[in-house]
C-alpha cells in the first residue's frame, strides 16, 4: 500500500491554528489533527465521504476536514477545516 503525503493549504493551516487557540479542549484538537494527518497519510479513501470534484469530507470530532486525494501522485491536500 502506498503512503500518501499530506499537505495543508495555508488557509486551512491558519484556520486550524485559530480553532486550536480558541478551543476549550486543546488536547482533543491536537488528537484530532494528529488522527487526520496519520489516517490520511495511510489510506485517505478509508475514511470520509466523496463530495464530487475530487473532494472528500471527514468528521473527526471535534473537527471536520475537507480534502482532495491525488491518487496518481500519492498526495492528499487538506483544503478546509472547521469544528462541528
Amino acid at each position: 500500500m502506498a503512503r500518501y503525503t499530506v499537505t495543508w493549504h495555508p488557509a486551512a493551516e491558519q484556520r486550524l491554528a485559530e480553532l486550536w487557540m480558541a478551543a476549550a479542549d486543546r488536547g482533543a484538537m491536537t488528537a484530532a489533527s494528529y488522527e487526520i494527518d496519520s489516517t490520511l497519510g495511510a489510506d485517505p479513501f478509508s475514511v470520509g465521504e466523496s463530495r464530487g470534484a475530487g473532494q472528500r469530507i471527514w468528521f473527526v470530532a471535534p473537527l471536520v476536514v475537507v480534502y482532495e486525494v491525488r491518487d496518481d501522485d500519492c498526495l492528499v491536500a487538506v483544503k478546509d477545516i472547521d469544528t462541528f
